[in-house]
């Protein structure tokens, strides 16, 4: 867990990972003595961290990154989820520093990788000395169900990412957390932020998560979570809409095979006249990221305008149809 007397970078209107990096390559030739101007990090494809010119470098959607070269040196991938991969690129080269990735991938799709992905990237990082870094900016604060997605494994990264939820929605800010050891190989001066430090961010930030340890909102997250993945597999039994059901806590998603010309940006829209707002991507996939204050009632009633909205698309389906049955908690 990390503590108080862990260091924090607090920055308001900037990208924290741009922050990590910065952090890792310096601690990578001050401290694992890389040669100059050899640093190497690691990230995971289907990454995304951002539009700046260091986030884009790293990713592999054409997006993204297509139109805006030369990019950002030093900057490799590897497939997600595959540890095979990580030890290969570990092994072949001494000069990698670091590995970011997210704990579950919120833009990809709300990929959540193999039980155990992570703390196998840990332990193979720390063998080849290079550092793991923690994008929790989606996927943190409650969001999956934990505090952070990494609890799931115990896995505590050397660099931590925060963002989004920080403030709660109230005011514009993100960190970073590493111990000294990493932190301070940055000297005074060497790195800034415009607004960093902002005091109202900050103490907007505390108080967010004040609320989130007194209300309990990870423990909900976690329970309405499951509610919600069940009644989506009731959903996706009783329709060959709904491919694959996936997610931790309160970031889940689903996948929707394109049938007569209706794919998932067209369910979205008629989602939007039926009162529920869910954000398209990839093309197949379809996110679904309440609010952590919900309650069981208003789970329910998002269920059932998920599934009466998918079903509305099958022509298949008669009135006579029996309707997807309610699951009781």
């Amino acid at each position: 867990m990390w503590t108080i007397s862990d260091t924090m970078i607090s920055l308001v209107l900037t990208l924290p990972q741009i922050k990590a990096t910065i952090t890792q390559r310096r601690w990578g030739y001050d401290v694992k003595g890389v040669p100059k101007n050899q640093a190497v990090i690691l990230f995971a494809e289907n990454n995304f961290w951002g539009r700046t010119l260091a986030a884009i470098s790293s990713s592999t959607d054409p997006e993204s990154f297509g139109g805006f070269g030369p990019y950002m040196p030093g900057f490799e991938t590897i497939p997600y989820n595959d540890l095979d991969a990580l030890k290969s690129k570990l092994e072949e080269n001494p000069n990698i520093v670091a590995f970011m990735v997210e704990p579950i991938q919120g833009e990809a799709g709300v990929v959540v990788p193999d039980e155990g992905y992570l703390k196998g990237a840990h332990a193979l990082l720390k063998e080849h000395e290079a550092l793991l870094i923690g994008d929790e900016v989606q996927s943190g604060l409650a969001r999956t169900g934990r505090m952070l997605a990494c609890d799931w494994e115990g896995v505590r990264p050397d660099i931590l990412v925060l963002g989004k939820a920080l403030s709660g929605g109230i005011y514009p800010v993100s960190a970073v957390l590493a111990d000294d050891e990493v932190m301070l190989t940055i000297g005074r001066g060497q790195h800034g932020s415009t607004y960093g430090g902002n005091p109202v961010a900050a103490r907007v930030a505390k108080a967010a998560l004040q609320v989130l340890v007194e209300e309990k909102l990870a423990q909900n997250s976690d329970k309405l979570g499951k509610l919600l993945r069940q009644q989506l597999r009731t959903l996706q039994d009783a329709t060959g809409r709904v491919t694959e059901v996936r997610g931790k806590g309160l970031l889940n998603a689903i996948v929707i095979k394109e049938q007569g010309g209706v794919n998932a940006y067209d369910v979205c829209l008629k989602l939007k006249d039926a009162g529920l707002l869910a954000k398209p991507t990839h093309g197949d996939i379809i996110r679904f990221a309440p609010a952590l204050t919900m309650t069981e009632d208003q789970i329910m009633e998002c269920s059932d305008i998920i599934a009466t909205t998918v079903r509305s698309f099958d022509d298949s389906l008669t009135d006579d149809t029996p309707k997807q049955k309610v699951a009781t908690a």
